[in-house]
């Protein structure tokens, strides 16, 4: 039996429960703080990389001090939209936006408005994974997240595995480099990044987002299609706010269930632990598992005034019109943080004041995800039912990169279950 280092942290007594599994060779870890230079280049932004966590902090911090640059916001056009999308519009007015829909995704409110619903689903997803014997988690827990936040958005006039579609459909984009105005696209790739984008956008509309506004306009309901409809949202800024919710709130959701559950079945310690706990411990574990396997791995900002940062005894002052990518990956590993074995995970861990257990797998300040609670609850409803039933992974799933939210997937994530298997 291996013994634990004089460093591990208390979360890691003995073996580590796990290493990082979504790992890119290609990010190195330093320095800190690093200043790319455009060289002057016409249409090439300079790119400071944050890979600490204080800096990281700091800069999403500081508010009203930068835009958002992540997602391709730049390349959105939203002149005529009277309301900017709440993923990409920043200042006062996201704050207003961020201030109304908090009653939507406040943890208690989560819990009491959406914890039978959840149940409900989870025990439905694994019910049909018992009578069939196998699972593809992937799959599930798509359809699972999905049903489960198009409750919450007001998606509820079609179905699930339409829904899911059209959702994924969204994501088949050519790669981009976010420090160029053009974005590095050829022709061809702005066409097919166009024919991508709209064809799937077009569907939600017609057989999502139109259904839902019709039976919303005869009668509001507790959603957040509903309040826009109550802010005197258009069509248009309401069919893109559920592209945002459906892609943040639904298939990123799908990827950390995926690899949470990737975590407690390759590991029969941790797995006995988590089924064991209540669900604080169960909630903080899954954190973990988010801090060591952020899904979303970089979060650009673009600087409007100057912003000073610092690590430890060294500061800069970040000018306006640079690019910063806060490299989360990186900031969730930083040793100065969140301690020793950084890429273990290690539930339990010792975190600095105002540091959460997540680090910033959900970003931070003005745009950080309101979601959280909805996440971490869903993915622990599916996982506990899913677990009690001793679910054997056939084979290690497929891992992918998507260059949009740079971020990662989990593909062909085969399960078996037995029918009479239940909690002991």
């Amino acid at each position: 039996m291996s013994t634990a280092p004089a460093d591990r942290p208390p979360g890691c007594p003995g073996a580590p429960q796990g290493v990082r599994r979504a790992r890119r060779p290609e990010e190195p870890q330093t320095p800190v703080v690093e200043r790319v230079d455009a060289g002057g280049r016409a249409g090439v932004s300079t790119v400071w990389r944050l890979r600490g966590l204080q800096p990281a902090r700091q800069l999403l911090r500081a508010r009203y001090a930068t835009t958002q640059a992540g997602f391709t916001a730049e390349a959105i056009p939203q002149g005529r939209l009277k309301h900017h999308p709440i993923l990409v519009s920043d200042g006062p007015q996201h704050d207003e936006q961020r201030r109304k829909v908090a009653r939507f995704l406040a943890p208690a409110v989560v819990t009491e408005r959406y914890g039978d619903l959840m149940a409900q689903v989870a025990d439905r997803t694994v019910e049909r994974a018992l009578r069939s014997g196998r699972c593809r988690l992937d799959e599930a827990a798509l359809h699972y997240t999905v049903e489960v936040t198009a409750e919450l958005v007001g998606l509820t006039e079609s179905d699930v595995p339409g829904l899911s579609r059209r959702l994924v459909a969204f994501f088949d984009q050519p790669p981009f480099d976010i420090a160029r105005d053009d974005l590095g696209r050829s022709r061809r790739q702005w066409a097919r990044a166009a024919r991508n984008g709209l064809s799937p956008v077009a569907r939600l509309w017609w057989y999502d987002v139109r259904p839902a506004l019709r039976a919303r306009r005869r009668e509001r309901r507790t959603d957040i299609i509903s309040h826009l409809l109550d802010e005197g949202y258009s069509r248009t800024s309401i069919l893109i706010e559920c592209v945002t919710y459906g892609t943040a709130g639904m298939v990123t959701t799908r990827e950390f269930i995926v690899m949470a559950a990737w975590h407690l079945l390759s590991d029969d310690a941790l797995r006995e632990r988590y089924l064991a706990a209540g669900q604080p411990e169960r909630l903080a574990i899954l954190e973990e598992v988010i801090r060591l396997e952020p899904v979303v791995g970089h979060l650009y900002r673009r600087v409007r005034r100057p912003v000073e940062i610092t690590d430890g005894d060294q500061t800069w002052t970040l000018p306006p019109g640079d690019l910063v990518d806060v490299c989360v990956r990186a900031a969730n590993t930083d040793t100065a943080a969140v301690g020793a074995s950084p890429h273990e995970l290690c539930p339990g861990r010792p975190l600095p004041s105002g540091v959460g257990g997540a680090g910033l797998a959900f970003g931070d300040g003005e745009h950080k995800c309101p979601g959280q609670p909805l996440a971490l609850l869903e993915a622990d409803a599916l996982l506990t039912r899913l677990l009690l039933h001793r679910p054997r992974l056939v084979g290690e799933p497929e891992l992918g990169w998507d260059h949009l939210i740079e971020g990662y997937w989990l593909r062909g994530f085969e399960l078996e279950l037995d029918p009479s298997s239940g909690s002991e």
